[in-house]
């Protein structure tokens, strides 16, 4: 069965199970199951400890224990296990330098981001506890994951449109001593080789009001991608020449399962609780990340006619990158009695290298003619990333029992980012030397671009949000957010190959914004465990500078020099609460979006740019089931509609038609379908045997906004399974675990053939166009030992 065929029989499931729940309370009472009671669920979304289904918007949360004991093993497979969430899912290579969760469907950008930082803020922003930021971090040793849907800035610092994801780590605990190590070992399809991990976690108390823990991860995954056409290089880097440099002849290899992934994770946290009013934790985090290439595969043929098979990738150069993470923060809480004050700082820095493989785009532009036609063309970007910030919260919340409620916060953020690119032809200068017999003095080397963005971004606020009780069954919420940016902006750019023919260029460009932004909910209890609500929130997105020049060589259109926040107004009507077994949230939802960014580059000398569009809509419905069907057998079900476009044109600031009105949204898939089952059996009264498996459907989206021959795409609707079984007795899991059953190929991005693929006529006999792809079949064995 197709994927759509079984969406649209889950989806019928799902409905009717919904129907069935709501039409008739009283019937889980009356089953087999009336009795189980659900396990509370406890989430601070709304910055005090509350019951999910109390929280009077969508709100979804994933345990760490649940995250733990499916072995899920990175975001991805998180989110997929959210309902109503999607991902671009690059791989390890491409997961860290651009944000690609969408939820409700806000997005504009390129699926195919990821090889560069971007300046425009993600629309879902991501917290580490109370620190804004975002990388390709381990999922380990978490107490659990929040997704909040809809925009947040009435309760958080850092602002959101499509809503928020929260990573909230386990504090050290006060009480004993304890500890667990894991290993692991996994074979995926396409690779020979075997992956490792290992574990370990390590809570220490240091007396009544003290205690350390730390959490490390080593891995070691094998690649599975062949770059099957790869340049054999001399010494220097230089493409071999085996024929001499004038000759067009060229020396290949293959190199098999390149992307291969190498981790070093470690988080440190100490505690200390001198009283019950006071609570105070400082945390440390460090993640080291090697990638050998990228997890993709190439359709179609290279330029002599072989055509690439399946994880084959025909890039004529490696592509490695690196990241490393570090973050640093101190998170205190004091009772004041009538309410508890919050302070958070942090601190992290973010950086990361790569090289992409730019033949192809050179290739397909016709620019290698202007290098003499070197014949072995090879084009490097060699680039880099830095995101640094130093963060500051102080919320209060109130305490005291009462009709009125309150938060009030402030917030500060200083970020600096840093984008760089140098480009290089490796052998030009040589050749051109060789061909024209002397040391020709207007080439100066193989330089041929260098290009350095420098962004600085800070941001005050205020914000809170109001709760009465206008009544035992009716409350009232009304909220607000002050907030002031101010940017800058310095670009360097210069194109070194000819000598002197360019001139280097800087341009600074600064910004400054402010706006105030609100809240309305209407919220009625039906009961204790159940509620009806009603939403109008505001959420934006911080404008900023482009920087780009507007006089001399490389002058564009005034135009370019700035971006503009964009806001969307949400509006949500929900049901959720509980109903004997089972728990459940509905909600239908209708986002107005104006002036979306889009990340993009200048039409004349392709400076790294945002802009704004016009206007775009999203509209659906989010529905979420978690219960139990037998004593032993737990489920949850999700299922997301989000029928999300452009309501107007949308043009680049110099009026060139980008996309029309009623254009899809990439990377937003229009239905989405998760659903779960695990089964616990008791073997003896030692031994247990838990059963899980999961699964996930979505229909197809765009690849980008518009219809663009170089980059638009419809990308097919996938589904991806897991499953796994646990032996448990007494301190020990043993677990065997399978990812991607069916091998599905899960395209989220491509690189087509326009924009980067082979082109003999131009010397590229490689092919740089690629499918994005998600981890295929991934058999795995675990062990874990507590202590």
């Amino acid at each position: 069965m197709s994927a759509i065929g079984k969406l649209s029989t889950l989806t019928l499931m799902s409905s009717t199970a919904l129907s069935g729940l709501l039409a008739l309370p009283a019937l889980a009472q009356d089953s087999e199951t009336g009795d189980i009671a659900l396990e509370e669920i406890v989430v601070t979304a709304s910055r005090r400890a509350e019951r999910i289904q109390d929280i009077p918007y969508n709100i979804s949360a994933v345990s760490g224990a649940r995250i733990e004991d499916a072995k899920m093993l990175d975001s991805a497979e998180l989110l997929r296990s959210v309902s109503g969430v999607a991902i671009v899912d690059r791989g390890p290579r491409n997961a860290g330098a651009v944000n690609s969760i969408r939820i409700r469907g806000l997005n504009v950008d390129s699926s195919a981001l990821g090889d560069y930082a971007t300046s425009a803020a993600a629309t879902v922003s991501t917290y580490i506890n109370d620190t804004p930021m975002f990388a390709n971090m381990l999922i380990k040793d978490l107490e659990r994951v929040e997704v909040l849907r809809g925009p947040q800035g009435t309760l958080y610092g850092s602002g959101a449109l499509g809503g928020t994801v929260r990573y909230i780590t386990q504090k050290p605990q006060f009480d004993e001593f304890f500890g667990k190590v894991t290993g692991s070992l996994s074979s995926v399809k396409g690779s020979d080789s075997i992956g490792w991990s290992g574990d370990m976690v390590l809570n220490v108390p240091l007396g009544d009001t003290l205690a350390f823990r730390f959490a490390g991860t080593r891995m070691d995954y094998p690649g599975l991608t062949d770059y099957v056409n790869v340049y054999e290089l001399d010494a220097n880097g230089i493409p071999v020449a085996p024929n001499g440099v004038l000759d067009p002849a060229a020396s290949y290899k293959s190199v098999e399962d390149a992307d291969t992934y190498d981790v070093w994770f470690g988080r440190a946290s100490l505690r200390w609780q001198p009283s019950d009013k006071f609570d105070v934790t400082a945390t440390y985090t460090r993640q080291s990340d090697d990638m050998g290439g990228r997890r993709a595969q190439t359709v179609g043929r290279d330029g002599f006619g072989n055509e690439y098979g399946k994880y084959e990738v025909g890039a004529i150069q490696l592509e490695p990158a690196e990241s490393d993470v570090e973050m640093a923060s101190l998170e205190a809480t004091v009772d004041l009695g009538f309410a508890t004050l919050t302070s958070s700082t942090s601190y992290y820095d973010h950086e990361g290298a790569s090289i992409s493989e730019n033949t192809g785009f050179y290739a397909q532009n016709g620019w290698l003619s202007w290098y003499y036609n070197y014949p072995r063309p090879m084009a490097t970007a060699s680039r880099t990333y830095e995101d640094k910030a130093f963060i500051e919260e102080l919320r209060l919340v109130s305490n005291a029992e009462g009709p009125l409620q309150y938060v009030v916060g402030l917030y500060y953020q200083d970020q600096d980012r840093q984008s760089t690119q140098e480009s290089f032809l490796y052998g030009a200068n040589a050749y051109v030397d060789e061909l024209f017999g002397f040391d020709v003095p207007w080439i100066a080397g193989d330089q041929d671009f260098h290009y350095v963005l420098d962004e600085t971004f800070k941001q005050k606020a205020v914000y809170g949000e109001l709760t009465y009780a206008l009544s035992d069954k009716l409350d009232v919420t009304v909220g607000g957010r002050y907030f002031k940016n101010t940017s800058t902006s310095n670009t360097f750019m210069a194109l070194p190959f000819w000598t002197d023919l360019f001139p280097e260029l800087t341009s600074t460009f600064e910004n400054e914004e402010d706006k105030v932004l609100f809240k309305g909910n209407l919220t009625y209890h039906l009961d204790d465990d159940n509620l009806l609500y009603g939403t109008w929130s505001q959420g934006y997105r911080r404008g900023g500078a482009n920087g780009v020049p507007t006089e001399g060589y490389y002058a564009e259109d005034p135009a370019w020099l700035t971006y503009e926040a964009d806001r969307v107004d949400n509006f949500e009507l929900g049901i959720k609460g509980t109903k004997g077994s089972t728990r459940y949230t509905v909600s239908l939802f209708y986002v107005d979006w104006s002036d979306p960014q889009l990340n993009t580059s200048t039409p004349a000398w392709g400076f790294f740019t945002v802009q704004n569009g016009s206007k775009a809509t999203t509209k659906g419905i989010e529905v979420e089931l978690d219960g139990y069907l037998s004593q032993s057998l737990h489920y949850t079900l999700g299922y997301a509609f989000a029928d999300a476009a452009l309501s107007e044109d949308f043009y680049s600031p110099l009026g060139t038609l980008i996309a029309a009105d009623g254009a899809r949204l990439p990377g937003a898939p229009r239905h989405m379908f998760n659903v779960a089952l695990d089964h616990r059996y008791e073997i003896s009264d030692s031994l247990t045997l838990t059963s899980r498996i999961d699964g996930y459907v979505q229909s197809s989206t765009r690849n980008s906004i518009g219809t663009s021959a170089k980059f638009d795409r419809t990308l097919p609707a996938y589904s991806i399974w897991n499953g796994s079984m646990t032996l448990s007795r007494g301190n020990v899991d043993l677990t065997i675990w399978a990812k991607n059953i069916f091998n599905a190929e899960g395209v989220s991005a491509v690189f087509k053939q326009a924009y980067m693929g082979t082109r003999p006529s131009e010397g590229y006999y490689g092919n740089g166009s690629k499918e994005q792809i998600a981890l295929p079949r991934t058999f795995g064995l675990s062990a874990t030992y507590r202590f």
